[in-house]
């Protein structure tokens, strides 16, 4: 080998203030990277980050982010928020691809966070104040460090992401959330599976393993004895479904309960397709409410885009929502936030009005006083049949007149044949099941599928804020699941839906005592639908559907009132959903003044 290699080898190994060597630091025309610097948490475990700044002196506002998903996939936003003028932080989370430690969803990420904000702010070149970004469980990684109050953090910009890791994650309405919760953690088991498979080679480094059957990778077993895979890859995925109501297991890391502890500014970024909307809608009203400080209260803002997790772009889904959905650019969004929080710039933020949606229908962005939008009217609109409401062509009407004496519509739901999943807020597998905007035509098709519709409106209607089903029904059987979904319809028959809800029947009251039925009783049910912003057009039909099933989006309800996770038994349930003076079941949405 050439003397000169063999100089650069040795300088490469050379360490530098910080522990870095020479081929941990990348230096660009206008940014320096590191790779790779170490932290130690309180407990002493090591999470690894990339450093991306301004090349040159100076000192500069932090911008952090803690991810599961490969500190990797940020460096394109990392190099440009450097070129900006910002110190980037962004670090694998405890146990996931280059940090050290067991990965376990949300346990961790409030001590670690708080950590990991203090050592950023004490960075060469850090200005002392942090500001964390980016979505999904990497808005999860800002709420809960937020709720520890780390002395530095100074803002965070939470997109698309939950507020309560039991309703707005793993269930809703107390329905296992089956196609988010199964796709997601079978994404993240694979980089589990990929560091048991690096200790147990590394593991043989210099050892006699006898027998040979012992080899360390044919043994990820929890306890000895034990061959559950699932146990050793994803075992919080087996306590979701040890805990289906909502419990101190859940209860520990809820963010709705501590609003209060939240002592900063923030961003909230929701969207009308989001499989978080309702979640991400909350934590801005709790915020905006019961933030720790005043100064954090009226520091909050809200944006509300169209797709989040079922996408980005003017397309989403089967819907071309023209030019300005393009606009939506969650990078640029996020430095012009920090701009205006950490630079004072008067930007977009400076304005009076702190939340900016955009309204499907005419497809324009609009700037609001509040969310929900006050002058919002919370409007009844009836269900109404003959008692054959069952699918598009069958005698289902909505009215603003409540019915007097009606016949009931019913339906058998078959958890062996469940009503598809078409469309709407659904993450994280897009080739297997396509999310957003759909046309429901052939849903409603089912028997097992009533719908009521307008008649097509004279003039257009205008819904913006949260959407509720209010239905009184009865079961055959001791627990079942009622669904609703929000459809607008053109005139050319095609059927978008807009958003949607479930109740499992037992959780009708609470999400933490379930209750069975007694067959044949009426009950109330509210079916929290979340939000929608959308105008109804002149000739456009507002349609509702009532089923049972929602699959795989949500797990079959076996109507035994056991759970899925450790029974296969289930039979039919004959549903019957009532409409008459005594029990006015109705769609209520928030219908904006002309």
């Amino acid at each position: 080998m050439h003397k000169s290699s063999l100089c650069l080898i040795a300088l490469a190994t050379l360490l530098l203030p910080g522990g870095l060597t020479l081929a941990q630091v990348q230096d660009t025309t206008h940014i320096v990277i590191e790779h790779g610097v170490a932290m130690q948490t309180r407990d002493g475990v090591t999470l690894r980050a990339d450093i991306y700044r301004p090349a040159g002196e100076g000192t500069f506002p932090v911008l952090l982010q803690r991810t599961p998903y490969n500190k990797d996939n940020t460096a394109e936003f990392a190099r440009q928020a450097a070129a900006r003028g910002y110190l980037v932080v962004v670090q694998d989370v405890r146990g996931r691809y280059t940090s050290g430690g067991e990965w376990y969803p949300f346990k961790y990420e409030t001590q670690d966070g708080y950590d990991t904000v203090e050592w950023a702010a004490s960075l060469p070149h850090a200005d002392g104040r942090v500001g964390m970004f980016g979505g999904s469980y990497v808005g999860a990684t800002q709420m809960l460090a937020a709720i520890g109050h780390p002395p530095h953090l100074a803002g965070i910009c939470p997109v698309v992401t939950a507020s309560n890791y039991h309703e707005n994650w793993t269930y809703q309405g107390g329905a296992f959330e089956q196609w988010f919760d199964e796709s997601w953690t079978a994404g993240l088991a694979q980089d589990t599976f990929n560091r048991a498979v690096r200790q147990a080679t590394n593991a043989l480094t210099g050892s006699q393993v006898l027998p040979l059957r012992d080899f360390p990778l044919f043994n990820l077993e929890v306890a000895p004895g034990s061959s559950n895979l699932t146990r050793k890859l994803a075992p919080y995925f087996l306590d979701w479904l040890a805990h289906p109501s909502y419990d101190d297991y859940w209860r520990q890391w809820s963010i709705e309960e501590q609003y209060s502890q939240i002592r900063v500014p923030a961003l909230t970024v929701a969207a009308w397709y989001d499989i978080f909307q309702g979640g991400s809608l909350r934590n801005y009203v709790g915020m905006k409410a019961h933030a720790g400080t005043e100064e954090a209260r009226q520091g909050q803002r809200l944006l509300i885009t169209i797709g989040g997790h079922a996408g980005t772009g003017r397309k989403i889904g089967d819907v071309d929502f023209g030019p300005a959905a393009a606009e939506y650019d969650e990078n640029a969004i996020t430095l012009d936030w920090y701009d205006y929080l950490f630079k004072g710039k008067q930007n977009r933020f400076a304005g009076p009005k702190p939340v900016r949606l955009f309204v499907m229908g005419v497809n324009a962005w609009r700037d609001e006083d509040s969310w929900p939008v006050e002058r919002a009217q919370p409007t009844r609109f009836y269900l109404h049949s003959a008692g054959r409401a069952n699918t598009a062509k069958g005698d289902g009407w909505l009215s603003r007149v409540s019915a007097y004496s009606e016949p009931d519509d019913s339906f058998v739901y078959d958890p062996a044949h469940p009503v598809p999943t078409v469309g709407g807020p659904l993450c994280c597998d897009t080739l297997h099941l396509e999310p957003g905007p759909r046309n429901q035509a052939e849903v409603e098709t089912r028997r097992d599928v009533l719908v009521y519709s307008t008649p097509p409106l004279e003039e257009s209607l205008e819904v913006i804020g949260p959407v509720s089903l209010d239905l009184w029904a009865k079961s055959s059987a001791v627990d079942t699941d009622f669904t609703a979904k929000l459809v607008d319809v053109s005139p050319d028959g095609f059927a978008r839906n807009l958003t949607e809800g479930i109740v499992r029947a037992r959780y009708r009251e609470s999400t933490r005592e379930p209750r069975l039925l007694k067959p044949g009783a009426v009950y109330h049910f509210t079916i929290d639908m979340w939000s929608t912003g959308n105008v109804f057009l002149k000739g456009h039909r507002i349609r509702l559907e009532v089923s049972s099933s929602n699959f795989p989006r949500f797990d079959r309800n076996l109507n035994t009132g056991k759970d899925g996770a450790t029974s296969s038994a289930f039979v039919q349930a004959a549903n019957i959903i009532v409409h008459d003076h005594t029990h006015p079941s109705a769609l209520v949405l928030p219908v904006m003044p002309r």
